[in-house]
């Protein structure tokens, strides 16, 4: 079976950020959102950074960050990486679908603590979803997050997901947000 297509992109550009393929000058940034117990407080809690060390120094930055569909979200200027996004297809084995066959495409974002609350998370999230849908037919896109992390909820929101129910998943109540990837076409330039 032919894995269903994502995003293919491999960098998008906005006016601060540009989300591209990961590089090894990324690892600490990785290590950092991997080990730091705010940013994991929704994600399963911190892993230890010995751990998150050694895997790095086996596998390299590849190991986590070569998929299509898998971004930095880096400063524009800087080229700093601020997080992470990921616009990738559900594994149909997990709970939380829409489809009957499952495999929708999913949105996931993680920024470093010293990001949050400067919109970009909103920025990157709309930026991915413009290029995808400019790219791949129309289909739902999902968001799933804990039910506690009401800043990623109100995210969703503000991208225009609809919450369409809850499941129990990681012992935590989990959301299932949705939005028609066609929501995020751009405008066709006027003719005139």
């Amino acid at each position: 079976m032919n894995p269903l297509p994502t995003l293919s992109a491999t960098e998008i550009r906005t006016d601060r950020l540009r989300l591209r393929t990961a590089h090894d000058g990324d690892i600490d940034a990785f290590i950092e959102l991997l080990t730091d117990p705010q940013v994991r407080a929704h994600l399963g809690g911190p892993r230890p950074r010995s751990t998150v060390e050694q895997y790095f120094d086996a596998n390299g930055i590849g190991a986590v960050a070569a998929r299509p569909g898998t971004f930095v979200v880096a400063d524009r200027e800087s080229d700093r990486c601020v997080g992470t996004l990921v616009l990738d297809r559900r594994s149909p084995d997990l709970p939380g679908h829409v489809t009957e066959e499952g495999a929708e495409l999913e949105l996931s974002y993680v920024l470093r603590r010293g990001s949050w609350g400067a919109g970009l998370a909103l920025e990157a999230g709309a930026a991915a979803l413009r290029v995808a849908a400019g790219e791949l037919p129309d289909q739902p896109v999902l968001i799933v997050t804990q039910t506690a992390n009401e800043r990623s909820l109100r995210l969703a929101a503000r991208l225009g997901f609809q919450r369409v129910g809850t499941f129990e998943a990681y012992d935590a109540e989990q959301t299932l947000a949705v939005a028609p990837l066609h929501a995020f076409k751009a405008p066709e330039p006027v003719q005139g």
